[in-house]
C-alpha cells in the first residue's frame, strides 16, 4: 500500500451529486482524478457541473483562472470501470445508499484494482465493516463521508471499520486535508454523527408539519433564526433528497429502534415522487430544476 504522500491517482465511482463534487475537490486539491459512471451522458453532465462550479469559484476570487484550468485538466471521464481503476491509489465510492449495491461494487473492485489501492465509501450511514468484509483488503477500507454541496461544505467524517489500519486512516486524513476539508474521526455506528442527528431533526420537522403545528416555511425559519442553523430542515432534506433521507431513517429504525421510525408524511411524499430539488419538487417546488 502506498505511503500517505504517494497517493496521487483518485478514482470516484458514481458521477451524481456527491460523486462529481468529490471529483471536483480532489482535482482542485491536486490529485489526478478519474470520474466513472455507467453512461457517457452521466459523466459528461458531471463534467459540465464541475466546470460551472469552478468557474463560479474564479468569479468570486477563490481560484485563479490557471488553478481552474489545471483542475479541469486533471479530471478524466471513464465509463469502463476496469480502465477507471487500473492506476488508482484511492477509490472513493459514491453510488446509491443501498448496501447490496455497495457490496457488489466493492467485491468487483477488489478483483480489478491494484493490490495497494485503498477503498473509501462515501456512505452516510451504512456499515464500513460490512462493506470491508466483502473484500480481501479490510485493512485498506475506510469511510469518507462528504457533505452536499461538496465544494462548499468543509467537513468529512472519517470512519474506521473494525480492521481499518492506521496507515489507511492517515492516508484518508491526508487526502481530505489536501481537498481543503476539516475531519472528525468517528467510531463506526449506524448513522455515524451527523446523519444520526440530522435524520432525527428532519423526521421531527415532518411530524410537526403532519400535525399542523406550523407551515414548512415557518418551521425552516424557526430553526434558522431560533437555533442558528444555516439551513432549515426542509431546505436540507430537499437538497439531500427525500428518498435518501427515508432510506437512512429506515436503516436507523432497523438498527437503533423506534425513535427513528420514519414519519408517515415523509413516506407519503416519497411515494408521490416528491424527492427534492433533483426532480424539481420535494417539500418545496423548484420549477427551474425540472
Amino acid at each position: 500500500m502506498p505511503d500517505k504522500k504517494d497517493i496521487s491517482n483518485v478514482t470516484v465511482i458514481g458521477a451524481g451529486t456527491m460523486g462529481h463534487g468529490i471529483a471536483q475537490v480532489a482535482a482542485a486539491g491536486g490529485f489526478n482524478v478519474i470520474l466513472n459512471d455507467v453512461a457517457n451522458d452521466l459523466v459528461e453532465t458531471a463534467r459540465k457541473r464541475i466546470q460551472q462550479d469552478l468557474l463560479k469559484a474564479t468569479e468570486i476570487g477563490k481560484l485563479t483562472t490557471e488553478q481552474m484550468n489545471a483542475a479541469v485538466a486533471r479530471i478524466g471521464l471513464e465509463t469502463n470501470i476496469e480502465r477507471a481503476v487500473e492506476r488508482a491509489d484511492l477509490v472513493i465510492e459514491a453510488v446509491p445508499e443501498k448496501i447490496d449495491v455497495k457490496l457488489a461494487l466493492f467485491s468487483r473492485l477488489d478483483q480489478i484494482c491494484p493490490p495497494h489501492t485503498i477503498f473509501a465509501s462515501n456512505t452516510s450511514s451504512l456499515s464500513i465493516t460490512e462493506m470491508a468484509g466483502g473484500t480481501r483488503r479490510p485493512h485498506q477500507f475506510i469511510g469518507m463521508h462528504f457533505f452536499n454541496p461538496v465544494h462548499k461544505m468543509k467537513l468529512v467524517e472519517i470512519i474506521r471499520g473494525l480492521e481499518t489500519n492506521d496507515q489507511t486512516f492517515i492516508a484518508a486524513e491526508s487526502v481530505a486535508k489536501k481537498m481543503g476539508k476539516e475531519m472528525v474521526e468517528v467510531k463506526e455506528s449506524p448513522g455515524f454523527v451527523t446523519s444520526r442527528i440530522n435524520a432525527m431533526i428532519g423526521n421531527e420537522a415532518f411530524y410537526l408539519l403532519q400535525e399542523g403545528v406550523a407551515s414548512a416555511r415557518d418551521i425552516d425559519k424557526a430553526v434558522k433564526l431560533g437555533l442558528n442553523h444555516p439551513m432549515g430542515p426542509f431546505e436540507m432534506i430537499d437538497l439531500v433528497g427525500l428518498d435518501t433521507r427515508l432510506s437512512i431513517l429506515n436503516f436507523l429504525h432497523q438498527t437503533l429502534g423506534e425513535k427513528y421510525r420514519p414519519c408517515p408524511l415523509l413516506v407519503q411524499y416519497v411515494k408521490a415522487g416528491r424527492l427534492g430539488k433533483k426532480v424539481g419538487k420535494g417539500v418545496y417546488e423548484y420549477p427551474d430544476q425540472r
